[in-house]
């Protein structure tokens, strides 16, 4: 099939086959089509969209595209995906939440995208862990451990690659139905029987407009389930941090001491536990949601979960004494400076995508693609909505590296944070379950 065929016919708003697709995925593949064949069928995509059955078939020729891993467990094999948000850290803690209650995780995970952190950044501020193991490894970790959290590997979905990196200069990253391929075909290679979607919605959120989180629930959801893949996915709140810490580092030490049970953030016990509880019921580890968050609650209390991720860490290459000893492993910034506000009242607003661009100019994020992360850098202490602050109560501490970096995040946070005279009406953490 002619490249110009094929995108000629969805430029036009006509439904392409399934064989048409796979000739597409192909194309890409094996860059036989040119930049400008795949940046012409991104654009069609964009504007004349895909329906239930063409993001299906898009979705499992993106998939089939490398390496589709596959198991022989004593367990079923599960997994989560976050669209992305600022002070999120619930896949350290619940991979090895959910491998403590009989589940086998084979964690592939990005690198921050624009103001939100990623999860593999965060482990790259662990000395030693290796992020980009092969697929062997991979398989032993997951096998030995019950969960291995890494990035994509050269063999997982390398179609997604180079049409996602088109995607990012062409002015087509926001379509749902590339969206929808792009973050399923990476996790649905990875051999899954079970998935749940953490989409979020709110200032911090790509998707801040709920009925456009909603959209891509939906989509994620009916594709995952078309493709085989047992799929539920919440839409939860990302009006403000998840957790009060925003920074490679610092989200380790926050994962660390929840997972030890030293000091949890109840918002983020919240989301962890009812992620956990949807995967462990979709996969029949759990005969209901209920009992899926009580075993949930109980592998943390426990220290369970605790003892499967210091083991992770050590299997990939981190210190044995990670648990116990995190404070002198991970790294830290020269200077730690509190940010009060100037008035006293209530905390009525947050500006969390503001807060995540603090992080990216401290150098926790990255401007360009090229960039490196220092991982010492970040933001905690983060006031939540509805807390009584005064200009002796801070809203936030800075880690910094230098003093002019400091000063921009300061103007950041404060610009980040509304006070005023009441607190704001408290909105639902949970917004919606889409099943």
């Amino acid at each position: 099939m002619l490249a110009q065929e094929i995108i000629a016919k969805k430029r036009d708003g006509r439904k392409l086959s399934a064989a048409e697709l796979s000739a597409a995925v192909r194309g890409v593949t094996d860059e036989s089509w040119s930049e400008g064949q795949v940046a012409a069928f991104a654009m069609a995509v964009f504007f004349r969209g895909m329906d239930r059955a063409e993001r299906v078939a898009f979705t499992e020729a993106m998939r089939d595209s490398g390496t589709v891993l596959a198991w022989d467990l004593p367990g079923p094999v599960l997994d989560k995906h976050s669209t992305g948000g600022v002070g999120d850290n619930t896949s350290l803690m619940l991979a090895p939440a959910l491998a403590a209650c009989g589940a086998y995780v084979p964690m592939i995970s990005g690198r921050g995208l624009g103001h939100t952190g990623g999860t593999l950044d965060k482990f790259d501020s662990i000395p030693g862990y290796r992020t980009q193991p092969d697929l062997d490894t991979l398989r032993r970790v997951t096998r030995e451990v019950g969960c291995a959290i890494i990035g994509q590997t050269p063999d997982i979905a390398p179609a997604d690659r180079r049409l996602y990196a088109v995607r990012d200069v062409t002015a087509t990253v926001e379509s749902i139905d590339l969206i929808t391929a792009s973050i399923l075909s990476k996790k649905l290679a990875a051999g899954l029987q079970a998935l749940v979607l953490d989409v979020k919605t709110g200032t911090g959120a790509f998707m801040a407009a709920e009925k456009d989180a909603q959209a891509l629930a939906r989509a994620l959801v009916d594709v995952a389930n078309g493709a085989g893949c047992r799929t539920t996915a919440l839409i939860t709140d990302m009006n403000e941090p998840l957790a009060s810490v925003a920074g490679n580092a610092l989200e380790v030490a926050c994962a660390i001491e929840f997972l030890k049970g030293d000091e949890v953030d109840s918002r983020l016990w919240d989301v962890t536990v009812a992620l956990g509880a949807e995967v462990l019921a979709s996969s029949g580890l759990a005969a209901s949601v209920e009992e899926g968050a009580r075993k949930m609650g109980d592998v943390f209390q426990s220290g369970r979960a605790a003892e499967v991720f210091g083991r992770m860490v050590h299997a990939l290459g981190g210190p044995p004494d990670i648990l116990d000893d995190y404070q002198t492993h991970l790294p830290k910034a020269a200077i730690v400076e509190e940010v009060c506000p100037e008035t006293t009242g209530f905390v009525s607003a947050i500006d969390t995508r503001a807060l995540g661009w603090a992080v990216v100019e401290l150098g926790g994020g990255r401007r360009h693609a090229t960039d490196r992360i220092n991982p010492s850098v970040g933001l905690d202490w983060l006031a939540g909505l509805g807390r009584r602050v005064d200009p002796e109560t801070p809203i936030a501490r800075i880690h910094a590296t230098s003093a002019a970096e400091l000063a921009a995040a300061r103007k950041r946070v404060l610009g980040a944070y509304s006070i005023s005279d009441k607190p704001p009406a408290e909105g639902a953490l949970i917004r919606e379950r889409v099943a």
